[in-house]
């Protein structure tokens, strides 16, 4: 991978994905619904990739005849679909340990950065 690649699904559909996680939580949706997303992020994201910077680009390599190879191209989106969907759960579960802390209160303390716990006392 380039470093244009890199910065592409860093940045751009990193910064995607943390929204992503984000509104999911924000709406008290499952939390898997992070990885189904991020699956289509994945796919926009080596479009662009491959549209930009001629990186590989899987639907390319299988109706392609001087396409890369579709392991090649595969590889590269599992790589970036576990990126993004990093990226996504981070901030899932971020915004969802900061709601159940703020709607909460009298139930719920911040036991850590992405945890929270059960109030002891009075």
């Amino acid at each position: 991978m380039s470093l244009s690649l890199l910065a592409l699904t860093f940045f751009l559909f990193g910064g995607a994905a943390a929204l992503m996680g984000n509104a999911i939580a924000e709406t008290w949706r499952p939390w898997w619904q992070n990885l189904t997303y991020g699956a289509l992020l994945a796919v926009g994201d080596e479009f662009l990739g491959f549209a930009l910077f001629k990186g590989p680009f899987f639907i390319d390599s299988l109706v392609s005849t001087n396409a890369q190879p579709l392991g090649l191209a595969l590889l590269v989106y599992l790589v970036d679909f576990v990126v993004i969907s990093a990226f996504a759960l981070f901030s899932y579960r971020l915004t969802k340990t900061r709601k159940m802390v703020s709607q909460y209160p009298w139930l719920y303390e911040r036991s850590g950065l992405l945890t929270w716990r059960a109030k002891t006392g009075g």
